[in-house]
């Protein structure tokens, strides 16, 4: 049985996706959500999914508790999805190439610090981009600057606003994303 442990901040639309579309495998499992934000909405789903769920803060990720915690889980792969803050370097390099993100741009344009969400969407609206899409990558002490696992664009000339992008994206987001952690999981990462 492959195991999956999530990181989130927000409203949990990724998480929902992945969790429901393994929900009937039984070679996968997810074994929590881990989330800086007591009142992020993917903690709901975590309840509603009746998976193990835990909130933290800055000083229990930079003493050691969350990797404690997320050597109890024994996770095959940590998925960031929609999570805010870096990860220290104690929990990358305890899972090298065992960590990964999902970027809302096609890096390496629009990634670094403070590009995630709607400003991902708004920079790429202003710059009157024709096509933008996903980067699935790894995760390594740098923001966004890990190897690319996966990349897929989409065409966005007719977008006229950043809602319309980002409804766009998030469209290539929940259609690949689970496949590319599934080919993961079953290719013995």
């Amino acid at each position: 049985m492959k195991r999956i442990l999530f990181f989130a901040s927000g409203n949990g639309s990724n998480v929902d996706n992945i969790v429901n579309y393994f929900k009937n495998n039984d070679s996968i499992s997810i074994v929590g959500i881990f989330s800086n934000n007591p009142n992020a909405k993917v903690l709901e789903k975590a309840k509603s999914f009746d998976i193990f769920s835990f909130v933290f803060n800055k000083e229990e990720l930079a003493e050691g508790i969350v990797l404690e915690k997320i050597k109890s889980l024994q996770p095959d792969l940590i998925v960031l999805a929609g999570f805010l803050w870096k990860l220290p370097e104690h929990i990358i390099a305890q899972y090298p190439k065992k960590i990964i993100n999902i970027h809302p741009a096609l890096l390496p344009k629009y990634g670094g610090k403070g590009m995630f969400g709607m400003h991902v969407h708004q920079a790429v609206f202003e710059k009157k981009e024709v096509a933008t899409g996903i980067t699935i990558h790894y995760v390594t002490k740098n923001y966004d600057e890990g190897e690319f696992i996966f990349q897929k664009s989409v065409t966005i000339e007719n977008c006229k606003t950043a809602g319309e992008i980002a409804n766009k994206v998030q469209t290539l987001e929940h259609e690949y994303f689970p496949q590319i952690i599934e080919r993961l999981l079953t290719s013995n990462i």
